[in-house]
């Protein structure tokens, strides 16, 4: 148990084996029935909570207050995991071949039921509610629960992720860009093709295609301001079927992340100008695509004041960190935040050593971070509530 942190008799146990189960029996965006039906379960048994399915595999649990004009407040957990094959070693590891929680959602989904345990113990004035949500991992998930309507009328959101680089028991609550927008784009090159051993008689689309990913690098370098953070990522390259054929075509793909409107204007901009000029260049054309991914996160100022006394009541204000760097990792909590007051936060789940990365094989969040969720979370809530009626 962290210090500061105390869960009602028997939830701690309660919490970690819902996370083992649930780590146990992964299931990818939109496939989280057994997940689902277990969080259900989990969420029915916290006194005064009802439960109703929504978006397919999505949950929504209320905790009434006690009067209809105070603010609505919702707690968001995540639920699904990703295609890949778990190496963790851990006795309660996945038993999916290629599916694994690789990126904490398992714990996101076991601290929020432990915040609906918290509530429920000490009940607030207000309503809560307990989101659980599929499919972030596709971005598809939070505006499948929002076209729902189960959440109308929530006057403020508060959401979390777990992070490896920081130790159990402290918080990142800071105001500014804690996501990145995860645009993705696709370039298809497209020349002539021919025998490798007379090039000149072909318009190389693989050149052409090399040529542009090393022009796509000066985008971030040459046209965003200094200290403006931006990344476009090539993540692939495919082209040619043997050694001895210039192929007709090449296909490139990739992300662009950004923390501002403005700079993922220009990301997209710069993108399509540039692959188009290099091919040109070279004698072959650039088909470009890009796909709108999630937004940023930036967290404003005043819900941000709402999670960092809670930490501080909590935990004592040391255990308030800061992130070593901007964070462009995606998160569609982004969705939710464009309609409704919030904030986002990162807690600890650093066991010591060398943080192992979230979307890989060993990922593994320690357990210790799901009360300090929990009770973060719940308390978060309770101040959203005090500061939507300031």
């Amino acid at each position: 148990m962290t210090a500061g942190i105390t869960l009602p008799p028997g939830v701690a146990e309660t919490l970690i084996a819902l996370r083992r189960d649930l780590h146990r029996y992964p299931e990818l965006a939109f496939e989280e029935h057994h997940t689902a039906t277990r969080i259900e379960e989990a969420l029915c048994a916290v006194p005064g909570v009802s439960v109703q399915r929504v978006a397919g595999t999505g949950l929504v649990g209320r905790l009434r207050g006690q009067s209809d004009a105070e603010p609505v407040v919702a707690i968001r957990g995540d639920i699904d995991a990703l295609p890949i094959q778990e190496s963790t070693g851990v006795s309660w590891a996945s038993e999916r071949p290629g599916v694994m929680h690789a990126c904490g959602h398992d714990v996101h989904a076991a601290w929020t039921v432990g915040a609906a345990h918290l509530l429920a113990a000490d009940p607030p004035p207000h309503d809560v509610l307990f989101v659980l949500q599929p499919a972030e991992e596709t971005g598809r998930g939070a505006l499948a629960m929002l076209e729902t309507g189960a959440l109308d009328g929530v006057t403020a959101i508060v959401g979390a992720h777990v992070d490896m680089r920081f130790p159990v028991g402290t918080v990142v609550a800071e105001a500014g860009p804690i996501a990145g927008s995860t645009d993705e784009f696709r370039i298809d090159v497209i020349g002539r093709g021919g025998h490798a051993a007379r090039p000149h008689e072909a318009h190389d689309p693989i050149v052409a295609a090399a040529a542009i990913v090393v022009a796509l690098q000066a985008i971030v370098a040459r046209r965003l301001p200094p200290g403006e953070p931006g990344v476009l990522t090539v993540g692939m390259f495919h082209g040619g079927t043997a050694p001895n054929v210039i192929p007709d075509r090449v296909a490139l793909a990739g992300t662009l992340r950004a923390v501002t409107g403005t700079t993922r204007a220009v990301l997209q901009r710069e993108l399509t100008q540039t692959a188009e000029a290099v091919a040109a260049a070279h004698n072959v054309d650039a088909h470009v695509i890009v796909t709108p991914g999630t937004p940023p996160i930036v967290n404003a100022p005043g819900p941000v004041a709402w999670a960092r006394e809670a930490v501080t009541s909590l935990l004592g204000p040391q255990a308030l960190v800061l992130l070593p760097t901007v964070n462009l990792g995606g998160e569609d909590f982004a969705f939710y935040l464009e309609r409704i007051p919030g904030c986002f936060l990162r807690i600890g789940a650093g066991g010591g050593g060398e943080p192992v990365a979230a979307h890989t094989s060993r990922f593994l969040p320690e357990e210790g971070a799901i009360a300090v969720g929990a009770a973060v979370l719940a308390e978060t809530a309770r101040r959203a509530a005090a500061g939507c009626v300031r």
